[in-house]
């Protein structure tokens, strides 16, 4: 089978699973216990990873959080610093994000807004609560992206964080991380961004941006999945004040309680090791590869029309294609080749992030191909062609 949904998730790298087997074997030892050589082995493991994942984005070591993955630190963050502003410095009730975020995010504002309840919008009788947050969910251009003006003229004096996605999962247009987070930054407002789908693709520099938040998953780089991380920037007053997601013990900076995922902490950070090698021309060759293929889907399909913007997730290719029932068309080559009709979160629903587009009346002709340096290594553009 030819994979090319890796916006969904990637093959775990022979290299992550060679790094993380000693931690499931023989280093099995809990990084929170004292003194014995297990032990010590594991919270050495766990910081070498936290130095390699903060390598990649150039952070601070302790502004790494481990996390079960991006939803997590996504919550972690959004209800955390809702909660600071709300408990302990008492700076306001407004939350900013767009229409077109993860789930994880979009869901996580309207909790707090009250207008979802136990993760549905359809609340079957029982009462949504208003946590006392009000929220706004921008609108965004064609290509999924928000433009500056928008942001500007939603900031308000009661505005407390702003949540904008950097790389979309579904059209892989990107925003303007750098410009947004400096526009909400001048204002004193605290700035968030789901980095999830930019990691390891694109070069993140935390000195560069504004943001006083990220979010990341392992398995879209090559990890395992179940491990991600928070970036929070080190800021004393803000670190000592976010509210945990889980309460327990005092592992992760007390962030987030839990005897830690060795294995998978060892692995996330391999895995940010290895991203980081070569990345100019690993990058370089799957822009060409991809470029090619879009030129080789417009021969193949006629009336095909590529949806995002010029500037987007490297290897990432969403397109409406006429006539083409998505998953109907799916099915016929799932043991073939591995394609997507959108989100792998939102697959027994509609896009709302079609929606959010003006594309809602063409959601069963959209699919989405993502590949990777393995596909380029692998595969050729006539053979993927062949098969489609």
């Amino acid at each position: 089978m030819i994979y090319l949904d890796n916006n969904a998730t990637t093959k775990v790298h022979p290299e992550v699973l060679d790094a993380m087997l000693p931690y499931l074997r023989e280093e099995y030892g809990n990084p929170s216990s004292k003194y014995y050589t297990k032990a010590n082995n594991a919270k050495k493991a766990v910081e070498e990873a936290r130095k390699n994942v903060a390598s990649l984005i150039k952070c601070k070591e302790d502004e790494i959080i481990f996390t079960s993955g991006s939803s997590e630190s996504n919550n972690l963050i959004i209800k955390g610093y809702a909660d600071y502003c709300k408990y302990y410095s008492k700076k306001g009730n407004h939350l900013i994000t767009s229409q077109v975020e993860h789930k994880s995010v979009i869901q996580t504002f309207k909790f707090l807004n009250g207008e979802v309840f136990n993760n549905q919008e359809e609340s079957h009788g029982e009462m949504k609560i208003n946590r006392g947050y009000d929220i706004d969910l921008l609108k965004v251009n064609k290509y999924g992206q928000v433009e500056s003006n928008n942001l500007i003229n939603a900031l308000k004096e009661s505005t407390i964080l702003v949540s904008i996605i950097w790389g979309n999962n579904e059209i892989a247009s990107l925003n303007d991380i750098k410009k947004l987070s400096k526009i909400v930054s001048n204002k004193g407002i605290k700035f968030h961004t789901d980095a999830t789908q930019v990691l390891g693709k694109l070069d993140i520099n935390s000195e560069e941006i504004d943001a006083d938040f990220m979010s990341f998953s392992a398995h879209k780089l090559k990890g395992p999945k179940g491990i991600g991380a928070a970036y929070i920037k080190q800021d004393k007053y803000i670190k000592e004040k976010l509210t945990s997601l889980i309460h327990g013990g005092s592992q992760e900076y007390n962030y987030r309680a839990g005897t830690l995922a060795v294995p998978n902490i060892v692995g996330f950070g391999k895995a940010a090791e290895i991203a980081s090698r070569n990345s100019k021309e690993k990058l370089k060759r799957i822009n060409t590869f991809e470029l090619e293929l879009r030129k080789a889907l417009k021969n193949k399909f006629e009336d095909i029309e590529f949806i995002n913007a010029e500037d987007h997730l490297p290897g990432s290719i969403p397109m409406i294609i006429p006539n083409v029932f998505n998953e109907l068309y799916i099915k016929r080559l799932s043991d073939k080749i591995a394609i997507s009709s959108g989100s792998a979160c939102s697959v027994s629903e509609g896009s709302y992030v079609l929606k959010a587009i003006g594309r809602n009346e063409q959601q069963s002709n959209f699919i989405r191909l993502s590949i990777n340096e393995e596909t380029v290594e692998n595969h050729s553009v006539d053979e993927i062609i062949d098969l489609l």
